[in-house]
């Protein structure tokens, strides 16, 4: 992994957690404990900070940034899909970020909300809980589905057993 100080400030690791060897964690940033970071993700605390809740997955080639001296807060159990960019946004609690989708400044995307692949959530904007948001720009299309909660209860133990097989069992072949 590369963890990388940034002007004194050091990226803190929870327990358990898996940052993949070509993942950049740069200055303020903190991940909780038996989070999944993926290959190509960026998350970078210079100018601003970063959290990062327990039980959260960080798939691959997503970026994560934040404003001078403001913050990009991510909650626990959160899954943020393939190439999703969040800039200087809340998401909380339980949050599906779609692949591909950007969440941008001052954004918030409430409690176990779904925000789907490659949909564009505009600064300022609210996703109030449990709701679906699509399309660019995100508009919101209804509630989740009790079959989707279901589902994803299942996914997310999923990457927090993948952080813990690949601590364990990935090894570099030349």
């Amino acid at each position: 992994m590369a963890l990388y100080e940034f002007e004194g400030k050091t990226p803190k690791i929870g327990k358990e957690t898996y940052v993949a060897e070509t993942a950049d964690v740069i200055g303020d940033v903190v991940i909780g404990a038996r989070c999944y970071i993926g290959p190509g993700a960026r998350i970078k605390g210079d100018y601003g900070s970063i959290r990062i809740g327990d039980e959260t997955s960080v798939q691959e080639n997503c970026i994560m940034h934040a404003r001078p001296n403001e913050v990009c807060q991510i909650g626990h159990k959160v899954t943020v899909g393939h190439g999703a960019i969040l800039h200087n946004c809340t998401i909380h609690d339980g949050v599906i970020i779609g692949m591909g989708s950007i969440v941008s400044d001052w954004a918030i995307v409430e409690k176990n909300a779904l925000v789907a692949e490659g949909a564009v959530v505009r600064q300022s904007q609210r996703i109030p809980e449990g709701n679906v948001a699509v399309g660019i720009p995100a508009k919101i299309t209804g509630l989740v589905s009790e079959r989707v909660k279901s589902e994803w209860a299942m996914y997310k133990t999923v990457y927090v057993d993948l952080a813990r097989r690949y601590r364990q069992g990935l090894k570099r072949i030349e």
